[in-house]
């Protein structure tokens, strides 16, 4: 299968509309919008809601950033998301992971006990589609109410787009 981006010739108003108050007007169109969102723009209604979406799992969720991304980092491992892999390596970089780090956590390890417990609560959303009381529980240890929903939310969200991305063909 695979998709390829929306060509600029059928980009119109309701396809920049999708990226409104997320790329600058200059960067409408699929060069400045890149790969992945040139692509997911063939459906702009859906686009847009899930930009949003996703706008607060990466920029506004209450989990810290080096949580945020070993979740993330497992994620795109487990779904063989090469796409997410690679643009997360890079986020993970500048939030000052070193490699061993970032290899770490795709495979599930790390010597921080709060991120060994978030990378094997990853496993168990991934493999049973929720988290036992046990694990909420310790979770809860270090995260308060908002911070495990964001964690459940990030699976789940970046799981979804791992499947559309590896369904679409897109990669980095």
């Amino acid at each position: 299968m695979g998709l390829t981006p929306l060509p600029a010739d059928e980009w119109d108003d309701d396809t920049r509309r999708a990226f409104a108050g997320m790329l600058p007007r200059e960067r409408q169109n699929p060069e400045g919008a890149g790969t992945a969102l040139s692509t997911l723009v063939r459906h702009p209604d859906l686009t847009k809601a899930f930009l949003g979406f996703s706008v607060h799992l990466l920029y506004r969720s209450t989990l810290p950033e080096r949580l945020r991304e070993v979740t993330i980092l497992r994620v795109a491992h487990r779904h063989e998301c090469e796409y997410e892999s690679h643009h997360h390596t890079e986020i993970a970089r500048e939030a000052g992971f070193t490699d061993s780090e970032i290899e770490a956590a795709r495979l599930g390890k790390s010597d921080e006990r709060s991120e060994q417990l978030v990378l094997s609560a990853v496993d168990e959303l991934v493999d049973t589609s929720r988290l036992s009381d046990r694990t909420w529980s310790v979770l809860g240890e270090f995260l308060d109410d908002k911070q495990r929903i964001d964690l459940v939310f990030t699976v789940g969200g970046y799981s979804s787009m791992a499947m559309a991305f590896n369904t679409f063909g897109i990669e980095p």
